[in-house]
């Protein structure tokens, strides 16, 4: 091909704005390379021949075996079809390859590598945003394409308008079309854009047109537009255009010529349908092999999009199983706590032994009074030496005996295995109780495993209201591997401090109960905090202390301080007591009072009271360095008074060997 190639599509026609140098009928041809490369906007009211023009100069380029690229918006230039082997690509049944904008690289490579003219057709998409995608990636390729192949090839826009308004809102798409305005030609690749109005097309496309084509225009704004490029006079002339006639104007002859194109040849698909029967003609096919490459693509999306539908299934199932999960978890927490508020309303009108409440159970209290004179004894041993202890419980017995609601209760009367075990009849607790020995079992098997079982609960203090499972003791445990780091102190002390600090002022001060009891029940801690003898009361506020693993279930209703067992734990016992010790302190200040904190948690009640006096006097009288010597001084009196014994610790870390003496303890009396 060379520059001097040209097309004819046009003849001169008579009239204002005509060739003064050309006779009409004189030939009007356009040189290829200028056409192919240029670009160009062909504008025209409705009916007045734009598309037809453009059809004109298709046909000359693709009888010349020069390709095109036809972007459709009205689905009317299928008809080319008729005449040449053209790809007719889109989102309707009657196009050769239904296409998207995953077929966009490999429509571009056809239409510039392999020279095959296609039609891509966009007036089939629903959508269109998924047109416009298309579009858009179509163009990108041609262009990028291009940069190079350095080859001739004509994009022609239908409805240009559309893509690049003159007012706002242009999209990616119009951008990247404006770019192959403004820099394709030196690419090779042109453009040819198609609008019946011109007022609305971005001025700075047209500006950049090489030529011009000027069909009949009746609208104000559209006569504007001509008058400003053209002038006044073709302004008024352009009314007057007929069918196909048009003011040419070109950059590579400077010159404006009224001309008269040709009528396509082809069948044309945009005339407007009359009374005559529409036949539709016979049309070439392409190549299977072209649709066969587009095609494959078609079915690796669809498959694709196979496998997406599969996962968007199975993600669907997933998602309904966890709401259904979702949905029984919740009706077992209802169930749960309908449960527990039964059982709290049942056993919530047993009251204590020292309420005379009448809906407790000759069993239960007969059971209630040994736990009692337990915890007499167990009191008694922490306060004296061994020999001390021996004589209180020696003492402790006949009281027992003289107990009104034992001799009352038939149970301890007409038991036959009290009136035959020897043993039985020496031990008052076994008199009371004829399960006595079963209980003391069932009691050494919960002190080793932290767990309740029904039978060891049997107490007028309602322990039924708050049960203990397997599941509260997992729950409740203090797992510092997940919480803190293994062996940092400051931040076991943190996550201990922080559990106390979560703790309401009353279940404090029941806690200040258990470190300084070591051993006790939620009533006597819920009274001693300030509270009432109501065990619903009690065990509502003892619930959250025993949740955090403050306190640790000792058998029989009762409940130890486990403070320093948790700080053992947490070390995984590699600290020594005087350690262990420290820490307890460190995390005791976040509940226990200055003046309690000088002395051992389980000291005599005596000791604290003459403590907290001493104390206050020392604070009154002395200050400095001074009180700080009075404390000390306390300190060491009442560590001199606490009893030195094995079994018993004089610091927090004795707790748990309190819990345990206080089952010895038992069994010894049961024997």
């Amino acid at each position: 091909m060379t520059e001097q190639e040209t097309i004819h599509v046009a003849d001169v026609s008579e009239g204002i704005g005509g060739d003064a140098t050309a006779e009409p009928g004189s030939p009007v041809e356009l040189p290829v390379v200028d056409v192919l490369t240029g670009r160009s906007f062909i504008t025209g009211k409705s009916g007045s021949g734009k598309s037809n023009t453009a059809s004109v100069v298709i046909e000359n380029l693709l009888g010349n075996g020069f390709p095109v690229l036809i972007v459709d918006t009205d689905g009317e230039y299928y008809g080319l079809k008729e005449e040449y082997e053209i790809l007719h690509a889109g989102a309707d049944d009657e196009c050769d390859i239904v296409v998207s904008p995953e077929h966009a690289e490999k429509i571009a490579t056809l239409a510039l590598e392999e020279n095959v003219p296609i039609i891509l057709d966009v007036s089939g998409y629903l959508e269109e945003d998924t047109a416009n995608e298309l579009l858009l990636e179509v163009v990108k390729q041609l262009f990028a394409k291009e940069k190079r192949l350095k080859k001739p090839f004509l994009l022609v826009v239908e409805e240009c308008h559309e893509y690049i308004p003159e007012g706002g809102g242009m999209d990616e798409t119009g951008k990247m079309l404006i770019k192959v305005g403004k820099r394709g030609r030196k690419h090779g690749l042109g453009i040819v854009g198609i609008s019946q109005r011109p007022a609305d097309v971005k001025k700075d496309f047209i500006t950049q047109c090489d030529w011009l084509c000027w069909h009949r225009l009746t609208w104000d704004n559209d006569t504007k537009v001509v008058g400003r490029i053209l002038g006044s006079k073709y302004a008024s002339a352009v009314e007057d255009l007929g069918d196909g006639e048009a003011f040419l104007m070109t950059d590579w002859d400077e010159s404006i010529r009224r001309i008269q194109f040709h009528r396509k040849r082809t069948f044309d698909a945009g005339a407007t349908p009359g009374l005559d029967d529409f036949e539709r003609p016979e049309l070439k096919s392409v190549s299977s092999d072209l649709v066969g490459e587009l095609q494959s693509i078609s079915d690796e999306q669809a498959r694709h999009e196979s496998e997406l539908a599969d996962l968007r299934q199975e993600l669907d199932k997933k998602r309904q199983r966890i709401h259904e999960l979702e949905r029984e978890l919740e009706e077992a927490r209802d169930l749960s706590n309908m449960a527990d508020q039964f059982a709290q309303a049942l056993l919530g009108k047993a009251e204590a032994p020292y309420r005379g409440g009448d809906a407790r159970s000759v069993a239960a209290s007969t059971v209630a009074e040994r736990d009692e004179q337990s915890d007499l004894d167990t009191y008694d041993a922490a306060a004296g030496d061994e020999t001390d202890r021996d004589a209180d419980t020696e003492g402790s017995k006949p009281e027992t005996k003289e107990s009104p609601e034992t001799k009352e209760s038939p149970e301890t009367k007409e038991s036959p295995e009290t009136k035959e075990s020897p043993e039985t009849k020496e031990s008052p607790k076994t008199q009371e109780s004829p399960e006595t020995d079963d209980t003391a079992v069932r009691e050494d098997e919960a002190e080793d495993t932290d767990i309740v079982d029904a039978t060891d609960d049997v107490s007028p203090d309602a322990d039924d209201v708050d049960p203990v499972t397997r599941d509260d003791v997992a729950e409740s445990a203090l797992r510092f591997d997940d919480a803190v780091e293994l062996g940092t102190r400051e931040a076991v002390i943190e996550e201990l401090r922080g559990r106390i600090d979560d703790l309401t002022d009353i279940s404090r001060g029941m806690l200040r109960h258990y470190r300084r009891e070591g051993v006790s029940d939620p009533v006597a801690a819920h009274i001693d905090a300030g509270g009432d003898g109501d065990a619903e009361h009690a065990y509502s506020r003892h619930r959250p202390i025993r949740r955090a693993g403050l306190i640790r279930h000792a058998g029989r209703g009762h409940y130890a301080y486990a403070v320093p067992d948790l700080i053992r734990e947490a070390y995984a016992d590699r600290l020594d007591d005087e350690s262990v010790d420290e820490i307890v302190r460190a995390v005791e200040t976040a509940f226990v009072p200055p003046a309690e904190r000088s002395y051992p948690p389980d000291a005599e009640p005596t000791d604290l009271r003459d403590g907290d006096t001493r104390d206050t006097e020392t604070r009154d009288d002395e200050s400095g360095p001074n009180t700080a010597e009075a404390i000390a001084r306390d300190d060491e009196t009442v560590e001199s008074e606490a009893e030195p014994t094995e079994e018993r610790s004089t610091t927090s870390s004795g707790l748990s060997a309190a819990a345990r003496e206080y089952a010895d303890r038992d069994r010894s009396i049961g024997e």
